[in-house]
């Protein structure tokens, strides 16, 4: 049997830029372990697999894994995989309604000039803030100073609205720059917070990078080792809602243009939205530009 797939690069409004996604359609009858071969095959940070919705007025089940490991909730996957069932569609919708491990994941379609250009979703679950670490761990997850890292917003904690992640602040560009993921480090510290990633981010952003709020990185687990992504829309999600919570009194929605995968050659935009209501997060949001790239068919062996 042959099964189709599209790739896309997500949160970038151009060729080779974002973060890479491969869309298997047609997923039907395909097993974990099938499904797990695949996207270690195709070696991006994400695949996702498109089956027929398990209950009706949802639009698809969403099965996402990693190269090594199936995940409940991704930003990117959810984005990408969106843009390319929109750009499919002979009349595209507005809205996509997803069902997946985490929870339902209604995402948005973003359209210019008449056209599909990308989406934006809404996080399954509330932000929620998790086990904290010292300076000196979170600097050593990243092979950086204690002195780097800034604590005047939050400490160095676990955050999440899908899918945790350690979440650092670090005082300038120069030392978002600096960071190199440290095996010993990652294996000292995370197994024990509950995240396999640290998501770590600047206001320091210099003009020649701004209208940008943030620059961010992401370290996690590669299929050689630990590696970085160009894009985490849901580690952008949660950080966003995390700086969102920080200011209890205010009310509205609150906007952050960040940067991620500068600083490995793939420039990334992701567009966040919290919209806060009596003091608290009503939702979360992030989006983005996609840009297909390669379609083609794949077929296992054993199967006619």
């Amino acid at each position: 049997m042959q099964r189709r797939y599209i790739t896309v690069d997500v949160f970038t409004d151009r060729a080779f830029g974002g973060n890479p996604l491969a869309v298997v359609l047609d997923a039907g009858g395909l097993s974990t372990a099938q499904m797990q071969a695949i996207a270690t095959e195709f070696n991006y940070s994400e695949t996702t697999f498109v089956l027929p919705p398990q209950e009706a007025g949802h639009d698809a089940q969403v099965r996402i894994f990693t190269v090594n490991r199936e995940i409940p909730f991704a930003g990117h996957p959810n984005v990408g995989t969106a843009f390319v069932l929109a750009r499919r569609a002979a009349t595209p919708p507005a809205r996509l309604l997803f069902e997946e491990k985490a929870g339902l994941v209604p995402v948005a379609i973003l359209s210019q000039q008449g056209k599909v250009a990308g989406a934006e979703l809404t996080a399954p679950q509330p932000l929620s803030k998790q086990a904290q670490v010292s300076e000196e761990q979170a600097a050593s997850c990243i092979s950086l100073l204690a002195a780097d890292v800034k604590t005047d917003r939050h400490p160095p904690l676990v955050a999440s609205v899908g899918l945790p992640f350690l979440m650092v602040e670090v005082a300038s560009r120069e030392a978002l720059r600096r960071a190199k993921p440290s095996a010993e480090g990652f294996a000292n510290i995370l197994p024990g917070i509950g995240t396999d990633a640290v998501y770590f981010y600047t206001r320091d952003v210099p003009a020649a990078e701004q209208p940008l709020d943030l620059q961010a990185r992401m370290f996690h687990p590669g299929s050689s080792g630990l590696s970085e992504d160009p894009a985490t829309g849901s580690a952008t999600a949660a950080a966003a809602a995390l700086l969102a919570d920080l200011d209890p009194a205010r009310d509205g929605e609150l906007k952050l243009r960040i940067g991620q995968g500068v600083d490995m050659g793939r420039p990334s935009l992701l567009l966040t939205r919290v919209v806060k209501q009596g003091g608290s997060i009503a939702s979360t949001h992030v989006g983005g530009n996609c840009v297909m790239m390669m379609e083609g068919s794949l077929s296992l062996a054993g199967e006619r």
